[in-house]
């Protein structure tokens, strides 16, 4: 008896339909095959099924079982098809009709349990655009599939509760999504009014947080670079409905929603450590799987201790940065994955750290210095919007001094000003799936971003005297269009083109 069951397989960011077909004969020798292009945990898979049968109280057939997982020249990988198998065999022996139009997908535990399985937000949203009515998953990943509206979705917590309701014998009602409470702005690690000092560095995160624009604080040790970056989540607004599906997406496919989780509405915040690989932080594998920079998408990637990292890794950040999203190839598949991320990158000037320093004395050679600053790229570092130079905190001004802690702005009241920038730029943008000033393009300036004749005089001047590129030049005016936003003016003033200037370095380190 052949029996098909509909199952969805993830590829980067898209969803394949996938064919189980499952054929019981009477005919030749017992045993369990599966064909189709599967991967070493597909094939273990019969081991699962057979043992999840026999465990909740049901009878494996001894027969001829041969499962194909169609179509055949694509690679499966994974757990989830234990599901839609093990239901394909009940169905052969059992005798009941597989649901239409339904999918089905999960991991089976020996016990018969369902397992938590990664990609349910992406089999939901393919069911529903290609006309499908129920989803069949585990318990745990029904709150994440149930993101969806428009569609059934029908969690089990064992494979003797998906067969008694199969065969009609029990009712389970179709799961109804719980909101998933995300991270608050007073949740961040540090608040704004934690950093004494520094104005011109909280100044410039204000203007990264408000615009999407990336960003390099250099330093000494322990001037607070550190601190500025940390704080940066409790300056962003949350994600709006569109950027936040986005997110959840590429969560899902990563595996990191966690059991029960739903809508991500809090924007990431990844820090990797500077021993990471350039697969690790680009993505990648031999089955591609999101990197860093994808995990940060719509939130901040914070790069400590920037020199540090391998040159080769940070020089694969260069498309992304520009282009927002990147393509991974490799021989069995292609895929695509979004990676709009604000970097927050922090850097010693030395290697000691304290080149300029009035405390200490540096301790490099000028070589050191050169050779130090040369791993990172004149081409990246032009990418980098907002260049802040991180002066050392006085002490003892500070110390005791509780006037200035409380008079120092909080988090809250920047997160104001940046969430009404924000919105300033949505309305502007509407339509156009860009939401900050840094992601206009070229052809956007023209209508969005027009500078006044003195300030084009004022950025030409600047440009020519301190050989600005010409990226250089574009995004000194995104930057003036941010600043204008988080100051309410609908026309670039002199004023926030002199801002935006402040923000850019003056020269490079030779390469």
């Amino acid at each position: 008896m052949l029996t098909k069951v509909f199952s969805v397989a993830n590829s980067g960011m898209d969803a394949i339909g996938i064919d189980v077909e499952v054929n019981v004969s009477n005919r030749g020798l017992p045993g369990f095959d599966i064909v189709g292009l599967a991967t070493k945990a597909v094939d273990e898979s019969r081991e699962r099924v057979r043992a999840a049968i026999a465990n909740s109280k049901m009878e494996f057939p001894q027969r001829k079982i041969t499962v194909n997982l169609a179509p055949a020249d694509f690679p499966k990988e994974g757990s989830s098809y234990d599901f839609p198998i093990a239901v394909g065999i009940l169905a052969s022996t059992a005798g009941f009709s597989v649901p239409e139009k339904s999918v089905f997908s999960g991991e089976l535990s020996l016990d018969g349990g369902l397992r938590h399985t990664r990609g349910a937000l992406l089999i939901a949203l393919y069911a529903k655009e290609r006309g499908f009515q129920n989803v069949f998953v585990p318990a745990e990943s029904a709150n994440e599939a149930a993101i969806v509206q428009g569609i059934k979705v029908y969690g089990f917590e064992c494979l003797e509760q998906a067969l008694a309701f199969l065969l009609g014998r029990e009712s389970v009602l179709p799961t109804r999504r719980s909101k998933e409470r995300g991270r608050r702005g007073e949740d961040a690690e540090f608040d704004m009014s934690e950093i004494l000092g520094q104005e011109l560095a909280k100044r410039a995160a204000e203007i990264a947080a408000a615009g999407g624009h990336n960003m390099l604080m250099v330093g000494t040790p322990g001037a607070g670079k550190t601190m500025l970056a940390r704080a940066l989540p409790g300056i962003l607004p949350p994600l709006n409905d569109e950027e936040s599906l986005e997110v959840t997406k590429l969560y899902s496919v990563s595996g990191n929603i966690p059991p029960e989780g739903a809508l991500i509405t809090a924007r990431p915040f990844r820090a990797p450590h500077h021993t990471i690989s350039q697969i690790g932080l680009i993505g990648g594998g031999q089955r591609p799987r999101p990197g860093e920079i994808s995990l940060a998408h719509r939130g901040v990637l914070f790069l400590d201790e920037l020199n540090e990292f391998p040159r080769s890794v940070l020089e694969a950040l260069r498309q992304p940065m520009e282009d927002g999203h990147l393509t991974i190839s490799r021989s069995m598949e292609r895929v695509w994955y979004p990676a709009r991320f604000m970097l927050a990158a922090s850097a010693n000037p030395c290697p000691c750290g304290y080149l300029g320093s009035s405390r200490r004395a540096c301790a490099c050679t000028p070589r050191e210095v050169r050779n130090y600053r040369k791993r990172v790229s004149g081409p990246l570092l032009d990418r980098v919007d907002l260049h802040v130079e991180v002066p050392e905190v006085d002490v003892e001004k500070f110390a005791g001094n509780q006037s200035a802690a409380k008079n120092a702005e909080p988090s809250s009241a920047v997160r104001e000003r940046v969430a009404m920038a924000r919105e300033i730029q949505a309305q502007r943008f509407g339509g156009e799936k860009i939401f900050t000033n840094a992601e206009m393009k070229n052809a956007h300036l023209k209508q969005h971003a027009r500078l006044t004749q003195e300030g084009e005089r004022i950025l030409a001047r600047a440009a020519s005297r301190y050989q600005f590129s010409a990226r250089a030049y574009v995004k000194t005016i995104k930057i003036a269009r941010t600043i204008a936003d988080l100051g309410e003016s609908e026309a670039i003033q002199v004023s926030h083109v002199a801002e935006a200037l402040q923000f850019r370095p003056k020269t490079y380190e030779p390469e």
